[in-house]
């Protein structure tokens, strides 16, 4: 069987229910593909995805869109693995920019002069920056980038006003804690933003490897499908995959509940 590692862009979460129902429902196998899949959290994301395909660590990630820019316009860009996008997760975007209802941040304006936690990519700063201008603020904040994978939960704890989320994920662990926020999507305030996850690779990787890289899709392709078909049963797939690969176990009831807001936007 060929080997195919995909670098996971976060925890697993429901972002990625196509990969592990795939690999649940054998379409992997099928495909003569032995996949398996690099959580982030195993180097408390020292490595980012899309650096782990760039060195080789990984034949694919999962990563922003504007990740893919970044790798390609850089100064020196052309003596680096050419990054491309290779397929969207979801059909729409499903991130934004969050406060807490109790913060009276209730309008991107009133960031100016809070903090926003920042994951530290490389436009990110820029697009929070131009969101303010764009509702009539300065664009003045202070960016802090506390650890990767806790950074919802600063602004949880109050040690940070704002921070970027996907709506199907901590919006709905949100939601399940009663816990009422505030969401400012990039498109509400005319900052145009492409398919956020995507799955990228190299372009070594699209000559070299095509028709890997063709069989691992059509089948990823398969496992989205299902999911979106039937939520409730990739919920649990979902969560019976991730605990026999030893990960975190996974909460069902949250799992489910995202899976069914997802399967709106899948295919």
């Amino acid at each position: 069987m060929t080997a195919v590692t995909v670098a996971l862009d976060w925890t697993p979460n429901t972002n990625h229910a196509g990969f592990y129902v795939a690999l649940n429902r054998g379409f992997y196998k099928a495909a003569n593909l032995n996949v398996t899949f690099l959580n982030p959290a195993q180097d408390a994301y020292k490595s980012t995805p899309a650096s782990r395909v760039a060195n080789g660590q990984a034949t694919f990630a999962i990563a922003p869109s504007e990740t893919v820019v970044s790798y390609n316009c850089q100064p020196n860009s052309s003596a680096k693995p050419q990054l491309q996008s290779v397929a969207a997760l979801l059909q729409t975007d499903t991130s934004a920019i969050v406060t807490l209802q109790s913060s009276g941040i209730d309008r991107p304006c009133k960031l100016d002069g809070k903090t926003y936690a920042s994951y530290g990519a490389r436009y990110e700063g820029r697009i929070v920056q131009q969101m303010i201008r764009s509702d009539g603020g300065k664009g003045d904040y202070t960016e802090v980038t506390p650890p990767m994978l806790g950074i919802w939960e600063t602004v949880l704890a109050g040690k940070a006003d704002a921070t970027w989320v996907f709506m199907g994920w901590e919006g709905i662990e949100a939601k399940r804690k009663g816990i009422k926020l505030n969401t400012f999507s990039l498109e509400d305030f005319d900052i145009p933003y492409g398919y956020s996850p995507v799955l990228v690779t190299t372009q070594d990787i699209l000559r070299e490897q095509g028709e890997t890289v063709r069989s691992f899709l059509a089948a990823t392709a398969r496992g989205y499908q299902y999911a979106a078909e039937a939520p409730e049963v990739a919920a649990k797939m979902m969560c019976q995959t991730v605990t026999q690969q030893q990960d975190t176990p996974l909460d069902v009831g949250m799992v489910g509940d995202s899976m069914q807001m997802l399967s709106e936007v899948s295919l």
